[in-house]
């Protein structure tokens, strides 16, 4: 019998939204359990409103002080849906049994090195791998990110003063953890140009210079949230649009667990390593054609070929296509 549990996911925002659904299934099977979850600190926001994690523990970067306050806790399962060097130093220290979730690097590294035409099943469905000895299995409800409900009082407040009353806006995404999975500068200008409904701008500190950049100039409707709202408020935003436009990035998983329809822009990554918008509505975008993609499992600062094709390739129109297909 399982009375206390341990789920590690250090990182990332969307990797942790990802493993809501076993999250959920973990607790529908061990209803009497004590669940708790392991997490980076500046990423502990994303799973912070989970209704079913009893306990979030957040990782400082201390190693030594996180098995000494892990330890006390007296766990009977690891769940490690990380399942790197660090996470391996925890399960080997804290000595309880664990499962882990298949990561399937070696697939990644065929399809990035050698472009072999392959698959790697969707990452919900290897998590729910580290939790099927336990009796949990995912339901289809999908992903889940839970903040609090006053946030969407505050959110329709903030779009009524800076937009006013009129059409629903749609949402552009400027973050990407890589330049190499940013769209153009210049086709978030010209996308803008393009369309009267208002739009907000969600980004992160590091995206107010591109934001900047975009709007230079521009005079239609637009709410620029960029660094100005911190990850829950974003969402809390991102409720208040018809869809996002948004690259491979954490706000797509958010999206698709706000069931907010989806436009996604795939630079150097590709959907084939089974981290796509899982049980949303969406649509991907990609250019195939192209011999030197996938050229990373994660991205790079700049193209490595110097064309930058993959980007150039989805344009403003091919984009609006994709929109006006999404939302009919």
């Amino acid at each position: 019998m399982i009375n206390k549990l341990l789920i590690i996911r250090l990182s990332s925002i969307g990797d942790i939204v990802l493993t809501t659904p076993v999250v959920r299934a973990l607790r529908q099977a061990h209803p009497q359990a004590e669940i708790h979850y392991l997490t980076k600190a500046r990423f502990a926001e994303a799973i912070a409103h989970n209704p079913h994690i009893d306990r979030l523990h957040r990782y400082e970067g201390s190693l030594r002080q996180a098995i000494a306050t892990l330890r006390a806790e007296r766990f009977d399962h690891i769940v490690d849906l990380h399942g790197n060097w660090r996470s391996f130093v925890l399960r080997t220290e804290l000595a309880v049994p664990a499962t882990v979730f298949p990561k399937m690097n070696g697939r990644k590294l065929l399809m990035t090195l050698f472009k072999a035409r392959i698959t790697v099943p969707h990452v919900v469905d290897r998590y729910a791998l580290a939790a099927a000895p336990l009796g949990a299995m995912p339901d289809d409800q999908g992903l889940e990110f839970p903040y609090p409900a006053e946030l969407d009082v505050w959110a329709a407040a903030q779009v009524m003063q800076q937009l006013g009353e009129g059409p629903l806006p749609y949402a552009l995404c400027l973050s990407a953890s890589y330049t190499t999975k940013r769209w153009l500068p210049a086709y978030y200008r010209q996308y803008l140009n393009t369309h009267s409904q208002p739009c907000i701008l969600l980004g992160g500190p590091s995206e107010q210079s591109l934001a900047a950049q975009v709007l230079e100039g521009y005079q239609g409707p637009v709410f620029n949230a960029v660094g100005t709202t911190h990850l829950l408020e974003s969402a809390a935003l991102l409720k208040q649009c018809t869809h996002l436009i948004t690259p491979d990035t954490g706000m797509m998983h958010i999206a698709a667990a706000l069931q907010v329809p989806a436009v996604t822009l795939w630079g150097n990554t590709v959907p084939g390593f089974g981290m796509g918008p899982y049980r949303a509505p969406h649509v991907i975008l990609e250019e195939q054609g192209l011999g030197c993609r996938p050229c990373s499992k994660l991205g790079h600062h700049r193209c490595p070929k110097g064309h930058f094709r993959c980007m150039h390739a989805l344009t403003p129109e091919r984009v609006s296509a994709a929109s006006k297909a999404l939302l009919s």
